[in-house]
């Protein structure tokens, strides 16, 4: 059983303004769900909250960049430090922001993780738009979460793209789009990457269920995945609160049934939900849609079990290796704790004793980082099975051991519980992560986009996240 950890992420350096004079409203997201019990409806820790550098484009124009690249750099790598302690402690994170930017950090932490278990991590963006400009298919770029899907495949400017030397830290075979418009300005650069989508109408034919299945169906060869949301998936009609909303969206249920069937596998690490703004809510009633969604998206998450490879992999990875390396003592397993229901959490009128979960929502548990009071203790005979890190990628085995682990594959997938899906391969078996910069990033090194059709009478057209022309204006 996993505990989830909620972490804030309140930032908005990746959107314009949506006047001169004013700041994005998303950096309020976090608050307004918690004051409609997420924590509590979730049975969560409280994690904490990152706070963001202060929102200032300042005198940005185009050409100069993506603005607050400095900013988003820094904040994205104390994000990726929070992400990974979150999981070392065998929780599952999920992040609340703030604007898509806050993917980066996600990637970062993702990278990292992949490089330690010996694998490549996935990404399934769920998300209204591609957001995939970048400098090979735009004159200019600016707002950070117009281009977050660019730049964690390794599109656009270093400072992003490239963070501790780390490009791509998801590699386009390994991404999955969902809840696109039809219409979507980048559609045939996602296509000519090899980065695979479902739109919404095909979505709806197909079933958010099926759709969350095929999903994962595309990331078989990956040591786990990120889930990405951002609420502009929805339809402006049941979600106007976001900063660019556009019509043909999908609704609650159907993101509901999305998240269920994303993370009611082990090998979902973690989720981020983005974009709601607040300032467009003032009533409180899109944040009590939201909340409800997520809460009934992320039951699952409670029942599946957690992997300590993942625990285990980055363990090893921190430890002294070489002549003279003291050899860690072996863990002695803690005595299993029952996690409360979100009820207990409510009723329990006792005092917790330090590290056992407070009664009030939004209450800080344990600091991030230390090892968790809930965790399961793993059974003698996994603390003697060889770690699945380890195995050397490509490496030939004897055929009659390769014989016994067939055999023993099949009974194991016969019994998983209901609603479980084990990938079939093994962790550390996919190909290495590398660093390597991608053609795309230079202008001009993707195929020229064919002209736009001309919109038909009384089509809307499709507006992106992005600073105009004449200056940092106008919403994202």
């Amino acid at each position: 059983m996993r505990r989830i950890a909620v972490l804030d992420a309140p930032s908005n350096l990746g959107l314009r303004p949506p006047t001169a004079t004013s700041v994005p409203g998303c950096a309020k997201a976090p608050g307004a769900l918690r004051d409609h019990g997420l924590l509590t409806r979730l049975g969560a820790r409280d994690a904490g909250c990152l706070t963001p550098p202060r929102y200032d484009p300042g005198d940005w124009r185009p050409g100069d960049g993506v603005a607050h690249a400095p900013e988003i750099a820094a904040y994205s790598r104390a994000l990726a430090d929070r992400i990974g302690a979150i999981i070392d402690g065998g929780e599952f994170p999920v992040i609340l922001g703030g604007d898509c930017s806050i993917l980066i950090g996600s990637g970062l932490a993702m990278h990292r993780l992949g490089e330690a278990v010996g694998g490549r991590i996935g990404l399934v963006f769920v998300d209204g738009h591609s957001d995939f400009r970048h400098p090979g298919n735009a004159s200019y770029v600016g707002a950070a979460a117009g281009e977050d899907l660019a730049l964690v495949t390794g599109r656009g400017q270093a400072d992003l793209a490239a963070i501790e030397s780390r490009r791509p830290y998801f590699r386009d075979v390994d991404v999955v789009v969902l809840g696109i418009r039809a219409q979507d300005e980048y559609r045939l650069d996602l296509q000519a990457a090899g980065i695979v989508t479902r739109p919404v109408p095909m979505l709806r034919a197909e079933g958010a269920a099926r759709s969350a299945q095929w999903a994962r169906d595309q990331l078989v060869d990956c040591a786990g995945y990120w889930v990405h949301v951002d609420v502009d998936v929805l339809d402006p009609a049941v979600m106007p609160a976001v900063d660019a909303p556009d019509p043909g969206g999908i609704a609650f249920p159907e993101l509901e049934l999305l998240l269920t069937g994303l993370v009611e596998s082990p090998h979902c690490l973690g989720v981020e939900i983005t974009v709601f703004d607040p300032d467009y809510d003032p009533d409180g009633r899109y944040a009590g849609e939201i909340t409800s969604a997520v809460v009934s998206g992320l039951a699952p998450v409670r029942t599946v079990t957690p992997r300590p490879d993942l625990i285990a992999a980055r363990r090893d990875l921190a430890r002294p290796s070489g002549p003279g390396a003291v050899p860690a003592e072996p863990e002695v397993p803690a005595e299993p704790a029952v996690l409360p229901e979100p009820e207990e959490l409510v009723s329990s009128g006792d005092t917790p004793e330090p590290g056992e979960r407070a009664e009030e929502p939004g209450a800080a548990f344990e600091t991030v980082g230390e090892e968790p009071l809930d965790e399961e203790p793993l059974h003698e005979e996994q603390l003697h099975e060889e770690p699945l890190h380890e195995e050397a990628v490509g490496e030939e085995q004897p055929e009659e051991a390769q014989d016994e682990e067939e055999q023993h594959e099949e009974p194991q997938l016969d019994e998983e519980p209901a609603g479980i899906r084990l990938l079939p391969r093994p962790l550390g078996s996919a190909p290495l992560l590398d660093s390597e910069p991608l053609p795309a990033t230079r202008p001009g090194m993707l195929r020229p986009r064919p002209p736009a059709d001309p919109p038909a009478a009384g089509a809307l057209t499709l507006h992106t996240p992005g600073f105009g022309p004449a200056g940092p204006t106008g919403v994202a």
